[in-house]
């Protein structure tokens, strides 16, 4: 087990590290000059530029700033804010909270989801499970910021249930987070509900009703715990993704978070503070995969025998 998780968090390392350099190299590439953006409509001198030039370090060869780069993020320094002249790690501080209390309260949304709708429909008639699968399909089809906005038309400004935007109090979080919900649960109650259904035609569930066990009892206590493995697997995936999508629904619900944040720094190539936002995001899903891993042996017993 522990050579497992060794070699997993040395998967997790290259895939760190290939997101640092496909997202340096990107930023590179884009169009548009760090200095350009920082001179602004301010005086415009090569004297100026230079020296703006040399503070940045942006006068070094591309490959010497990559080495430095990836030297600074291994001593967990992401630099400094071209523009707002701080520490990239107190502006990422000061507004990853919101984002990570979106994130989780949507996850749990996309668990309650998936489970109720797979348990619901499992096994049941034949139209039933078409009409739910067909409203899954087209509700994971669409975009986050299209279904943020729907419920926000109904919601907010048809029905005026929820605030339209802020981070006031809790009633705040409902729509951004069934936003990001929605798709993922979608995805996840079809996987849930092909397991459950796989696992209900099993002998060991054909034995325990014979025996008098209810369809929801055996559901809950037997074949619940079978369909979760693929959907553990999945899981990790689409949560570790809904860092990235909550970037696109902050926006959209005007809520505070690494959303703002992210679009301010592409808008103005602010380097360092992309880069920590998108080495963030590649953490989180690594560390979500490894307890992704980790949770199969909470739930199949035959694996901790292994």
């Amino acid at each position: 087990m522990l050579a497992a998780i060794l070699k997993r968090l040395g998967s997790g390392a290259v895939v760190l590290w290939a997101a640092a350099s496909a997202a340096y190299l990107a930023l590179r590439l884009a169009p548009g000059d760090t200095i350009d953006t920082l001179v602004g409509d301010g005086p415009d001198t090569p004297v100026i530029r230079a020296q703006i030039a040399k503070d940045l370090g942006l006068d070094r060869p591309a490959v010497v700033q990559y080495a430095d780069y990836l030297w600074r993020l291994l001593h967990g320094d992401f630099g400094r804010s071209y523009v707002l002249q701080r520490p990239v790690i107190d502006i990422i501080g000061s507004q990853i909270w919101p984002t990570v209390k979106l994130t989780l309260v949507a996850s749990a949304f996309s668990v309650v989801i998936a489970v109720g709708l797979a348990v619901l429909t499992a096994g049941r008639a034949r139209w039933l499970r078409g009409l739910v699968s067909g409203v899954e399909l087209t509700v994971v089809s669409a975009p986050g910021f299209l279904i943020g906005i729907l419920l926000l038309s109904v919601f907010s400004f048809r029905l005026g249930w929820f605030p339209v935007s802020g981070d006031r109090d809790a009633s705040a979080l409902v729509l951004p987070a069934l936003a990001l919900a929605l798709p993922i649960g979608g995805i996840l109650s079809q996987v849930i509900r092909e397991g459950l259904e796989r696992a209900l035609d099993e002998p060991f569930a054909v034995t325990a009703r014979s025996r008098g066990l209810t369809r929801l009892a055996l559901v809950w206590r037997h074949a619940l715990r079978h369909a979760l493995l693929p959907a553990v697997t999945l899981a990790g995936t689409l949560i570790g993704f809904m860092l990235s999508a909550a970037v696109v629904v902050e926006r959209v619900f005007g809520r505070p978070g690494l959303g703002e944040v992210a679009t301010e720094a592409v808008g103005s190539k602010d380097i360092p503070v992309v880069l920590a936002v998108v080495m963030l995001a590649a953490a989180i899903y690594v560390a979500l995969s490894l307890l992704a891993d980790l949770a199969y042996l909470l739930i199949d017993p035959r694996l901790r025998k292994g």
